[in-house]
């Protein structure tokens, strides 16, 4: 479970204030895979760093149970000069898992070969999503926070990534952020809809993307 309590979140730039949450209370129900929707700018990369704890709220908290990832596949947290093993043990070692577990599942599911043992900042951007990717999957956690993922790699690699994730969350939830209906129906159970600093939760996902699809309609018409 995860639950927003007054939760409020604005930023300022050259004298203005954008509020991109403005007391917002919701609760994510345990295990189950929420669609995060919202035109762009609308604050929803924003919602899913409050909730993994990697940007800190202007007012009221976030109460989690159970582990929260950090983002599927962002590697931006990543040391350039360290390389994918050392940062794999560095991720393990914050997260509290066995460090020698992941290094190893790491090493065998981004098939980057000798490179694992380079620095990160010579990775192609490829590389570096491989390496991000195999991160994630490797730690159990209880809910996965997924913003726009790409698949990378050839067939046999996108095909590996989906049968991974798909076994993941089948023991866990999961904040789904994406822009096409076709993969939110996919991976989704139910949503929520983040408009003008308010989220609307709902429990059947085909109401969230209606809520959604009125808004980008309005938008259009504007």
């Amino acid at each position: 479970m995860i639950k927003l309590e007054n939760l409020t979140k604005t930023y300022r730039t050259n004298g203005t204030t954008k509020t991109v949450l403005e007391n917002v209370n919701a609760i994510f129900p345990t295990g189950r895979s929420v669609a995060l929707l919202g035109r762009n700018g609308a604050g929803k990369s924003t919602l899913l760093q409050l909730i993994s704890g990697t940007v800190a709220p202007t007012s009221g908290r976030i109460l989690t149970r159970g582990t929260v990832s950090y983002p599927v596949g962002f590697a931006g947290s990543f040391h350039p000069q360290l390389t994918g093993a050392q940062n794999t043990r560095f991720v393990a070692r914050i997260y509290g898992v066995d460090t020698d577990a992941l290094v190893a599942f790491v090493r065998d599911f981004a098939e980057l070969g000798e490179h694992f043992h380079l620095p990160f900042q010579t990775y192609s951007a490829g590389m570096r999503s491989r390496l991000a990717f195999g991160v994630s999957m490797g730690i159990p956690f209880d809910t996965f926070l997924v913003d726009e993922i790409t698949a990378v790699g050839d067939q046999a690699f996108r095909e590996k990534s989906t049968r991974v994730f798909e076994e993941r969350r089948r023991r866990a939830g999961s904040i789904f952020v994406s822009h096409s209906p076709a993969v939110i129906r996919d991976n989704c159970d139910c949503g929520a809809v983040l408009s003008g600093g308010q989220l609307y939760f709902y429990n059947q996902v085909e109401d969230a993307l209606r809520h959604h699809h009125e808004l980008m309609s309005a938008v259009a018409l504007a």
